[in-house]
């Protein structure tokens, strides 16, 4: 049977090429974007509150929770790739998180140590988000945390040659803490009690600091927030 070949019409042929390049490079080039400009950060609120006598999480400061306020702040620096790690108080907190864009894990395991609510919010992210590139741990007890500190950490990662971004703050770092992707498998690999802490001493010669002068002001007992209260009136 006689079979017809159409005739190629090399000009039309070297236009679809042409465009398939472009193609091809704008493809090449979002993928580029949506890999290395993509940063999560992880709450950690799984904590029973014990010295408050009352989950912390949920006192109101400046007519927010400050659950609240660390999730819209991490929103605002994240483009919404949030998560929330709960644990005890469970119920109470998911009734407040239900109203925020916000994703949230429950840690039942939170009772063992920090270590399991920053795998779990690590693992967590990391499965909803697989492009991340570094992920912000971050709690909720500390009330000056902002969307521009958290945007300066990025910021810094971005621009440094490190793989750590620490605040720092009263000759200390700590939270909130940037961990670039090659870090993801030492958090989840973190044990019990180890923290963030354990990573910033074993890796002293990877980590980039910026300033957080108001960092070391965090709020555990009732006293703390009476003072936070109070300095907030004496600012007024």
């Amino acid at each position: 049977m006689l079979r017809i070949v159409p005739t190629l019409d090399i000009d039309v042929l070297k236009i679809t090429i042409k465009t398939l390049q472009i193609s091809t490079e704008q493809v090449r080039n979002s993928m580029k974007q949506l890999y290395t400009h993509n940063y999560g950060l992880v709450i950690l609120a799984a904590g029973n509150s014990s010295r408050m006598g009352q989950p912390k999480q949920l006192i109101k400061y400046h007519n927010k929770s400050f659950l609240q306020h660390a999730v819209d702040e991490a929103n605002m620096a994240t483009n919404n790739k949030t998560m929330v790690v709960t644990g005890a108080n469970r119920d109470l907190l998911e009734v407040e998180l239900r109203q925020l864009p916000v994703h949230v894990i429950y840690n039942e395991q939170w009772e063992t140590g920090i270590a399991s609510s920053i795998s779990s919010g690590i693992a967590g992210l990391y499965k909803i988000f697989p492009y991340l590139y570094g992920i912000i741990i971050c709690v909720c007890d500390q009330p000056f945390v902002s969307s521009p500190l958290l945007n300066k950490l990025i910021e810094q990662y971005k621009q440094g040659h490190k793989g750590i971004v620490a605040s720092h703050y009263h000759d200390t770092l700590g939270v909130p803490v940037l961990f670039g992707k090659k870090y993801f498998d030492a958090l989840l690999a973190l044990k019990g009690d180890e923290d963030i802490q354990t990573l910033l001493n074993e890796y002293t010669d990877d980590i980039e600091q910026i300033e957080f002068e108001q960092g070391n002001i965090d709020i555990n007992t009732m006293q703390d927030y009476e003072a936070l209260l109070n300095s907030n009136k004496d600012v007024a």
